[in-house]
């Protein structure tokens, strides 16, 4: 838990934060404008308990007081082809009336406290280039790299990979 100058916590949310992660969603379903994805089909209590249970789901939250005014969703990956992880920022968000006063930036040093523990060796987030202040943040933090960016739709059947157990 981390405590800046205006008494903003930065926390990890973990078991038993059900209301914090609530407002997490609600806060990222106004900040993007997307209340489909966010508030729409919101997951049950038991669902989320497993969520905040699982150690490759990061989830920190930003608050002034009761208020949650940010937060970060992000994602451990194990690799493959070497005994190390990657953590991939997911979501980031910051209410309207506390942007530009360093909680996105504070957001970003507490999953980078988390990923150094965990011996992490690197930290990716993707930016969408309309969204300027998002961009100016992750320059003034890390090197960009050009990458295209593709959804491959899952189809509903099963695939072509023969999953049966042999």
């Amino acid at each position: 838990m981390k405590q800046d100058r205006d008494q903003i916590i930065y926390s990890q949310l973990t078991t038993g934060d059900l209301k914090t992660f609530r407002s997490l969603l609600n806060l990222f379903a106004e900040a993007f404008d997307d209340a489909e994805a966010y508030a729409s089909s919101p997951p049950r209590n038991s669902y989320v308990e497993d969520l905040l249970d699982t150690s490759h789901i990061i989830l920190i939250a930003a608050k002034h007081g009761n208020d949650v005014i940010g937060g970060l969703a992000a994602y451990e990956m194990k690799k493959f082809e070497k005994e190390r992880t990657e953590i991939y920022i997911y979501d980031l968000a910051v209410s309207g009336l506390h942007r530009r006063r360093g909680v996105a930036t504070n957001l970003i040093k507490s999953l980078a406290s988390i990923a150094s523990r965990r011996g992490a060796y690197v930290m990716m987030v993707q930016a969408d280039p309309p969204d300027e202040p998002a961009v100016a943040l992750y320059e003034k933090l890390g090197s960009r790299e050009e990458v295209y960016h593709y959804d491959i739709p899952v189809p509903k059947d099963r695939g072509i990979i023969d999953d049966t157990p042999r």
